[in-house]
């Protein structure tokens, strides 16, 4: 398993409530729509990170994690494997506290060099799943 039940409730409780949620746009049909209005409604702050840089769920976007002005707690992939390494590489040099990588979003190595630069990481996980069972 790639994030253990202490790793999960650590990200989503301890490590700060601002989460870049990259592949983030206003394409309600797409998971990281529905996810991100979860997180909000647990009191995440929500940071749309997409080419498009659109505004979603009243969070400005920017195009890149790069762009965001302000420190970023976790950054939530949602692209495919092929292309998550490098954005756990963006996370770990941009001074985010934690990856998380969606449902499907599996890279092993990412996963080993995220951990010996010291971040948390989970992978193959949803956050929006994980939330709402940390109070039962």
């Amino acid at each position: 398993m790639y994030g253990d039940e202490a790793t999960i409730r650590r990200i989503l409780t301890e490590l700060g409530d601002t989460w870049a949620v990259v592949g983030l746009s206003g394409n309600r049909n797409r998971a990281a729509y529905g996810v991100a209005r979860v997180l909000q409604r647990f009191g995440k702050r929500i940071v749309p990170v997409h080419p498009k840089a659109e505004t979603v769920h009243g969070e400005p976007g920017y195009a890149s994690l790069a762009d965001i002005p302000f420190e970023i707690d976790v950054v939530d992939v949602f692209v495919n494997s092929e292309l998550a390494g490098a954005l756990a590489d963006e996370a770990v040099s941009t001074g985010a506290r934690a990856v998380w990588f969606q449902l499907g979003v599996v890279d092993e190595t990412a996963y080993e060099r995220t951990r010996a630069a010291g971040l948390d990481i989970v992978m193959d996980r949803c956050p929006a799943i994980e939330i709402p069972l940390l109070d039962q």
